[in-house]
C-alpha cells in the first residue's frame, strides 16, 4: 500500500509550528535526560517519524512503534483482546481515575460502558449548547477584565478555566469556583510532570507490570482534584440529586444488568473521567490553537471575516457554529499538530504478530496520534499549520486513517462533536471580540507528558478589538 503523499511546494515559512527538532536516536535520549523534565516528545528520534513499524529506541521490555494507519487501527480495536491499555498509563492514572472507563478492560470495560452510555446522551450537541455558551460568556467577560488591567496571564490557565467551567455545566449543572478551578490546574500540573509514567529511567530499565509506587506529592494532587469532584457528586446524591437532570445525575443512577449502581468512588472515578478528557484535553488544545492564531494576524483576519458572513454582531447560535469551516479548520489543524492525548499505549499481554512483525509478551505498542499527524508519508508539509488542508477540495491528499485525535475504534471518544462544538464557539467568539498578544512567541515548544502542551505556560496579554 503506497501512501506517500505527493511532492508539492512548501507553505510559507511563517506556518510553521513548533515541534522538536527531530534527532537520531542516542542523541534524543541524551536531549530527554539532560532536560530532565519529563518531555517525551524530545525522546522520539527522527527515524519515529518516517517508519511504519519499529522498535522505539532501546527499551528492557521492548517498545514498538506502529505508525500504519491500517495496523494502528487494528491495535486499538483489540479484536483478540490481548493489547489493553498499557500498565504504565494505568499505573498512572488509577490515584486519579481508578479503575474507570479510560483505562478498564474486557468485561470491566464493557459494564461501565452500558451503563454510562446512555448518559452521555446528554452531551448531545443540541441539549448541551446552552451550557457551552454560558461557560464561553463568562471566559469573554474574564477576558474582558484582563483587558482593562492590561497584565500578562497565562493562557494555558484561562483555557483550563473555561473548558473546566464548560465541564461543570454540563456534568454538574453550576458553573466553576474561580479558586476551585486554580486549585484544579495546579494540581493537575504538578500530577502531570510528576507521575511515575513520564519517568525515562523506567521506560527503558523497568520490566513489564513492575509496580510503581507514586510520589506523594502525586498522591496529594490525586486528592485534591478527587476531593473536589466529590463536593460536585454530593449535591446530587441522596433525595436532593432528584433536582439534577444532568449527566452526573444520570450517571448516579444508571444501573447494571445485575440492578447494581456505582459506589460513591466508582462514581467519582468516572466522572474523573469526563473531567479529565472533557477538560484538560480541550484546554490543551484550545492553548496551541490560541497561541497559532496570535502568532498570525494574517489567519486571525479571515476568521474574524468568516464569524463577521455568519454571525455578523449578534450572537453565535448552533447553526451559525455549523458555518464557520475555517474557524472549525483551524482547530482540526490544531488537533492535527498537536493532538491532546499524545501516545496511546497499549501492552502484549502475551506474544502476538503485527503486520508481520513479531511482538514479545510484556511489549510496549504504541499508537502515537503526534507520530500518524507528522509523518512523512501520510502528510504534505506536516509540520506547517495550514488549516485549509481540511477543505474538501483538498480530501485527495487525507491518507484515511492518519488523523486520529480522537482515537479510533469502540473507545474512541465518545465527546468528539461536543469538544468540536466547544472550541469553535470559544475561539470564535474572543477572537471576535479581542487580541491576543503571545510574550516571548519563539520561546514556546511542546511537551508531552500525559497530554500535548506548552513546556512552560504560555503567558499572554489580551486587548479589546477597537
Amino acid at each position: 500500500m503506497d501512501t506517500t503523499v505527493p511532492t508539492a511546494s512548501r507553505a510559507p515559512e511563517t506556518a510553521f509550528a513548533p515541534r522538536p527538532t527531530p534527532l537520531p536516536a542516542l542523541l534524543a535520549l541524551m536531549r530527554c535526560v539532560l532536560r530532565g523534565d519529563g518531555d517525551l516528545l524530545s525522546l522520539l528520534p527522527k527515524s519515529a517519524y518516517s517508519v511504519e513499524i519499529g522498535p522505539l529506541g532501546y527499551s528492557r521490555r521492548s517498545t514498538i512503534v506502529v505508525n500504519r494507519p491500517d495496523l494502528a487501527r487494528d491495535v486499538l480495536a483489540d479484536p483478540g483482546g490481548i493489547l489493553p491499555k498499557s500498565d504504565l498509563m494505568v499505573n498512572a492514572l488509577a490515584p486519579l481515575i481508578g479503575d474507570s472507563i479510560f483505562v478498564s478492560s474486557g468485561a470491566t470495560w464493557r459494564r461501565q460502558r452500558a451503563m454510562i452510555d446512555p448518559a452521555l446522551t446528554m452531551m448531545r450537541i443540541s441539549r448541551a449548547f446552552p451550557a457551552i455558551t454560558a461557560a464561553v460568556s463568562a471566559a469573554e467577560e474574564t477576558l474582558a477584565a484582563r483587558a482593562r488591567d492590561g497584565e500578562a496571564f497565562s493562557l494555558d490557565l484561562a483555557m483550563s478555566h473555561a473548558t473546566a467551567d464548560v465541564i461543570c455545566r454540563t456534568v454538574f449543572s453550576t458553573g466553576l469556583d474561580t479558586g476551585m478551578a486554580h486549585e484544579v490546574f495546579d494540581a493537575f500540573v504538578a500530577f502531570e510532570r510528576s507521575v511515575a509514567q513520564v519517568e525515562i529511567r523506567r521506560l527503558i530499565f523497568d520490566r513489564a507490570w513492575r509496580p510503581v509506587r507514586q510520589k506523594e506529592s502525586v498522591l496529594e494532587a490525586c486528592r485534591l482534584i478527587r476531593g473536589h469532584l466529590g463536593t460536585l457528586l454530593d449535591t446530587h446524591l441522596g433525595a436532593g440529586g432528584a433536582a439534577f437532570d444532568d449527566i452526573a445525575r444520570a450517571i448516579a443512577e444508571a444501573r447494571d444488568a445485575d440492578g447494581a449502581c456505582f459506589t460513591r468512588e466508582e462514581l467519582v472515578d468516572q466522572l474523573g473521567v469526563l473531567f479529565l478528557a472533557g477538560h484538560e484535553t480541550s484546554a490543551s488544545a484550545l492553548t496551541w490553537a490560541f497561541y497559532l492564531l496570535a502568532t498570525r494576524p494574517a489567519m486571525v483576519a479571515r476568521l474574524r471575516a468568516e464569524v463577521a458572513a455568519v454571525a455578523g454582531d449578534g450572537p453565535i447560535g448552533f447553526e451559525q457554529v455549523r458555518q464557520l469551516t475555517f474557524v472549525r479548520n483551524v482547530f482540526r489543524e490544531t488537533l492535527r499538530l498537536y493532538p491532546p492525548i499524545t501516545f496511546l499505549p497499549r501492552v502484549a499481554n502475551e506474544a502476538t504478530r503485527i503486520g508481520g512483525r513479531r511482538i514479545r509478551k510484556g511489549a510496549l505498542v504504541i499508537v502515537a496520534p503526534w507520530l500518524l499527524h507528522r509523518h512523512r508519508r501520510y502528510w504534505r508539509d506536516p509540520d506547517m499549520f495550514d488549516p485549509d488542508r481540511f477543505l474538501p477540495g483538498r480530501e485527495a491528499e487525507m491518507t484515511p486513517g492518519a488523523y486520529i485525535p480522537f482515537g479510533v475504534g469502540p473507545r474512541v471518544c465518545a465527546g468528539a462533536a461536543f469538544a468540536q462544538v466547544e472550541a469553535v464557539l470559544l475561539i470564535a467568539q474572543l477572537f471576535r471580540r479581542f487580541d491576543f498578544r503571545v510574550e516571548a512567541p519563539e520561546t514556546v515548544r511542546p511537551a508531552a507528558r500525559l497530554t500535548t502542551r506548552p513546556a512552560q505556560q504560555v503567558m499572554c496579554r489580551v486587548g479589546a478589538r477597537p
